[in-house]
């Protein structure tokens, strides 16, 4: 019989915490089972443990509600507008609006977020206006950003949410640094496109890294990853192996946990526990919220594209990037055309089956807080409040382009000032070629 090793024969090495083992023997990647996805309701909005139901009061669950299905109106209009080539760039949000109001519930309004530029729903949750999503994505004079980033990347220091920045997991150094203070970070994150040249889902190497000087430091931050099953057109089963997201953080010495995206409780009960954890024992926290890139809500047959919308502005056909008629179905970006890489069918099954909104409403038509009255007159007003400020964004001219040049330095150095002048001659000469109507003078 081996004898019990006494304290003075285990492993001394600083790296690791382990025991001495005397048959030679890899480790199984599959050697644990799955991580479970946590939930607090069912697909049809039955509460499964009353203990886990957060309880959280009727105004409350509404407020959640309203802002999903008006995130979802304002996709809609601002992606149907860039399909009339009003704008230049849009991200839907379909199918992810749980994991953005359920975290962002779960955070006091003074939390600092790092958002991606999938993230709308957590900024509209603070009371973000609308007039501002659409002067963003407008790049007009009422823009914050003075019309110099691409649309859907917003930020408002008031509402404690950093300027967006599209390459993926820039967001987790970032959110490091103010993350070693007292105050927590939420720093969500989508792995599911990586960084280029990088297959890994946390973009090398900003996520590994990020990760490992949270770990370290004992910063208070939760790292929220929507897992939403694509990277851009490549499935996650041809992106990673291994068992998700949430299985590389023990690794690095976080506490994680997997939730279901789709149902709003549990996201909004495990951010508040990691956000409540973070701040008491200075720790990070990785959240997994497994959820998918979804569709938009059906046009209804025959009605052309735009007309259940926005209304048709003249030289811009609605046959710009889809044949009229055609369903937009949950695509990375206006960019891509998801129909070439994965199936109607796959996309109806998360849209009519399994979507955060219609789970939500089942649970509040249980409760008798919403009805089909509530629902129609609610989609009437919040579709008439982005129409306004959609109009309002249209009629409101570009900034002057001379701000090109500003917020870079405290004081203009004279290469950008010479750079100025060039610009302020060339468009005194050749300003009939350009379209500077439409600029502040």
């Amino acid at each position: 019989q081996p004898q019990q090793e006494s304290p003075e024969e285990r492993p001394q090495f600083p790296g690791a915490s382990a025991e001495f083992a005397e048959r030679l023997e890899f480790i199984q990647p599959n050697v644990l089972a799955g991580i479970p996805v946590y939930r607090v309701m069912d697909r049809q909005g039955h509460v499964l443990r009353p203990s886990e139901d957060p309880q959280l009061p009727k105004e409350q669950v509404l407020k959640l509600y309203k802002t999903m299905t008006l995130l979802n109106t304002m996709d809609r209009i601002l992606y149907e507008s860039q399909r009339q080539g009003r704008i230049s760039f849009y991200m839907t949000n379909y199918g992810e609006e749980g994991t953005h109001v359920g975290s962002a519930a779960a955070l006091d309004a003074s939390d600092l977020v790092f958002g991606q530029y999938r993230e709308a729903g957590v900024l509209l949750y603070r009371g973000y206006p609308l007039e501002l999503f659409m002067a963003q994505c407008y790049g007009n004079a009422s823009d914050p950003g003075k019309g110099r980033q691409m649309p859907v990347h917003y930020g408002c220091p008031e509402r404690h949410f950093v300027t967006i920045s599209s390459p993926l997991a820039t967001q987790i150094p970032q959110g490091d640094a103010p993350g070693a203070g007292p105050e927590p970070v939420l720093r969500p994150w989508d792995p599911s496109c990586p960084s280029p040249g990088s297959p890994d889902p946390t973009p090398a190497p900003a996520g590994h890294a990020g990760f490992n000087f949270a770990a370290t430091l004992e910063c208070p931050i939760v790292f929220f990853c929507r897992n939403n099953g694509y990277a851009i057109s490549t499935p996650t089963s041809e992106q990673y192996r291994g068992d998700g997201i949430a299985a590389r953080g023990p690794g690095y010495g976080l506490l994680s946990i997997r939730v279901d995206g789709n149902d709003v409780f549990a996201v909004y009960n495990a951010t508040r526990e990691a956000r409540r954890r973070a701040v008491a024992e200075n720790q990070p926290f990785l959240i997994e919220a497994m959820t998918y890139r979804c569709g938009a809500p059906r046009l209804p047959s025959g009605m052309r594209l735009g007309s259940a919308g926005i209304p048709p502005q003249k030289n811009f056909p609605f046959s710009q990037g889809f044949p009229t008629g055609f369903c937009p179905i949950g695509h990375h970006s206006t960019s891509d055309d998801s129909s070439a890489y994965r199936s109607v069918d796959e996309v109806n099954y998360w849209d009519k089956q399994d979507h955060p909104i219609s789970r939500l409403r089942l649970y509040m038509a249980k409760r008798g807080w919403w009805d089909e009255h509530e629902e129609k007159a609610w989609r009437k007003s919040s579709r008439k409040m982005v129409l306004e400020a959609f109009e309002q964004a249209e009629r409101e001219p570009k900034p002057p382009p001379r701000l090109l040049f500003s917020d870079v330095y405290l004081e203009m150095p004279p290469r950008l000032r010479r750079q100025r002048a060039e610009l302020e001659r060339h468009l005194e000469t050749y300003g009939e070629h350009y379209p500077l109507q439409h600029f502040q003078k």
